[in-house]
């Protein structure tokens, strides 16, 4: 038996607040390294996220998001194909026009060059309408791209444990991030990065470590449908409800 936590989501919180200030202190210095020019500023970007109208009906589309090795791409073609809506991965995507891998494009660019194609690539993929989008592990570090998933879409987070994380990819040589002597303390420190980040913008989180694909799957759909239900009978005033399931 999954046991299921709702919560009204507050107007704005201050403790959830200074949380994020201190992660988007963190994400504004490293992208000043970077030099992105689609950065704007941090706190700026998160008042216009915990402002939203929350009668806003976003478009019929679903944005997984998580670390590495969560399972975003598998659980995303079959959570497509089972709502009937476009499946689009938007690492593969990136590969797909540039005609490199991923770690090519940060061993040629770095990973600012990478950043700036992701930006760009998220922001033209959620503005199409019946999709189910798997975004890369960091797409959470831009603050403009938390605001285009947060609004075009709703957003579900695939939570994985740092050693589920860890088996999952101890393999895969196509994270470059990953490329070092401690795979575990880089994880580690990229998942106390982000995971505030994911936090901030996801409707669903799901915990995926004990859960097989059909499980998650399963999961997520029926979120959906109680998610679809709720909306239905919603009085326009009244805030959506944030869950997680574990």
């Amino acid at each position: 038996m999954q046991e299921v936590h709702s919560r009204a989501k507050p107007a704005r919180s201050e403790g959830r607040a200074t949380h994020g200030a201190v992660a988007e202190a963190a994400c504004a210095q490293q992208h000043t390294q970077y030099g992105l020019s689609l950065f704007i500023s941090p706190y700026s970007a998160y008042y216009l996220l915990m402002n939203k109208p929350s009668n806003v009906t976003k478009p019929g589309n679903i944005f997984l998001i998580g670390p590495m090795g969560a399972g975003k791409t598998t659980v995303g073609r079959q959570l497509a194909k089972s709502q009937g809506l476009d499946f689009v991965d938007s690492d593969h995507e990136i590969e797909a026009r540039t005609g490199a891998s991923i770690p090519l494009i940060f061993e040629v660019e770095g990973e600012e060059g990478f950043r700036r194609r992701e930006c760009e690539m998220i922001d033209e993929l959620s503005q199409r309408s019946n999709i189910v989008l798997a975004t890369g592990g960091g797409g959470v570090l831009n603050s403009v791209n938390r605001m285009h998933l947060a609004a075009r879409g709703q957003v579900i987070y695939l939570h994985a444990s740092l050693e589920h994380l860890l088996k999952r990819t101890a393999k895969d040589r196509n994270r470059p991030l990953l490329k070092t002597d401690d795979p575990r303390a880089r994880l580690q420190q990229i998942l106390e990065l982000r995971d505030p980040l994911y936090r901030e913008i996801a409707d669903l989180v799901v915990e995926t470590d004990r859960c097989s694909v059909r499980v998650t799957l399963n999961t997520i759909q029926g979120w959906l449908r109680r998610h679809s239900s709720q909306c239905d009978g919603q009085h326009p005033q009244q805030p959506l409800t944030k869950s997680k399931i574990s």
